[in-house]
């Protein structure tokens, strides 16, 4: 599949606005590993490969396994997730469809007391912004298998 546009050259304001998000997404205190799934399940969800590609990428490099990653769109059914990661996965698929049913409260109530103010806010950023991410790379169809993990993560 051919790129549309390189979103980065054409925008570059927008794009360092994304970079500052994702930077604070990594740094917000969140554990990297969860930061990982909730990236990975939000591009399973909006079928962004390029974004796969990256965070599976990353996610193998950081340590995580491959049955975790292999076994994420099923993580309901899957024993190898904690709790926490359970309500964030929820929270993820939560946010990423908000349209189908606006966060219902029986979804915020199994997920808040897993994490505090700070992090539930955090957590959210961290899913909007994957999420927006996404968007970019399937708007524009930026090519999967291209990404080379650096020093830090940018997409």
């Amino acid at each position: 599949m051919d790129a549309r546009l390189n979103y980065g050259k054409a925008a570059p304001g927008a794009f360092q606005a994304m970079l500052r998000l994702e930077e604070y997404v990594q740094n917000c205190g969140l554990e990297l590993s969860l930061i990982r799934l909730i990236q990975t399940r939000a591009s399973q969800i909006n079928g962004c490969a390029y974004c796969l590609d990256m965070h599976t990428k990353d996610a193998r490099a950081e340590g995580e396994s491959e049955q975790r990653l292999y076994l994420l769109a099923g993580w309901r059914e899957a024993p190898f997730y904690s709790e926490r990661e359970r309500a964030a996965l929820e929270w993820t698929e939560t946010i990423t469809l908000i349209a189908d049913d606006h966060v219902p409260d029986e979804v915020y109530e199994r997920v808040r007391p897993h994490f505090t103010d700070k992090e539930l806010v955090n957590l959210t950023l961290a899913i909007t912004t994957i999420n927006s991410w996404n968007r970019l790379n399937v708007a524009f169809r930026t090519p999967a298998g291209t990404y080379h993990r650096r020093q830090t993560t940018t997409h």
